[in-house]
């Protein structure tokens, strides 16, 4: 099973749900049958590491930053991935107005997995610097995503 995390510049919220989902996974025994990572709907931050305050969150609470490098989607993560997790409805609208026809039934917002906050979205830390914030989100939705997933396992 293959998970992508997709936010705007891949240097904040999506880069920090892949370093938690893989350390979930890894947690889980699950290595060898859920694979991670995440990209961007915009080139912008392209070749950059996670933002400052992300990697800071990230190091606090324990999560790797080695290998995370902004990258924009490509039509290759449509065809590899089998969930696509975006972080607000702009991205979201993005990816619709990008994916292929066949695959716009993979995309899901972070927090549809909770149904009384379908609609809520991932907050953006570039813009307010509550990096923790974000951490806080992620770590709600995504032990539901994993949770989820496993049960589409053989």
């Amino acid at each position: 099973m293959n998970v992508l995390f997709v936010c705007l510049g891949n240097i904040c919220r999506s880069p920090m749900a892949e370093a938690m989902f893989k350390q979930m996974v890894d947690e889980a025994g699950l290595n060898d049958k859920i694979n991670v990572d995440s990209a961007g709907t915009s080139n912008e931050e392209e070749g950059n590491g996670p933002h400052p305050g992300a990697a800071k969150t990230m190091r606090a609470h324990g999560l790797a930053t080695d290998g995370l490098v902004s990258r924009p989607i490509t039509l290759q993560d449509f065809d590899w991935a089998d969930y696509i997790i975006c972080m607000d409805n702009m991205n979201k609208y993005n990816l619709q107005r990008i994916a292929p026809a066949k695959d716009r039934n993979k995309i899901h917002l972070a927090y549809e997995v909770i149904p009384e906050k379908a609609g809520q979205e991932i907050p953006d830390p570039w813009y307010t610097h509550r990096f923790e914030d974000t951490y806080n989100s992620l770590n709600e939705t995504l032990p539901l995503w994993l949770d989820k997933i496993s049960q589409k396992l053989d």
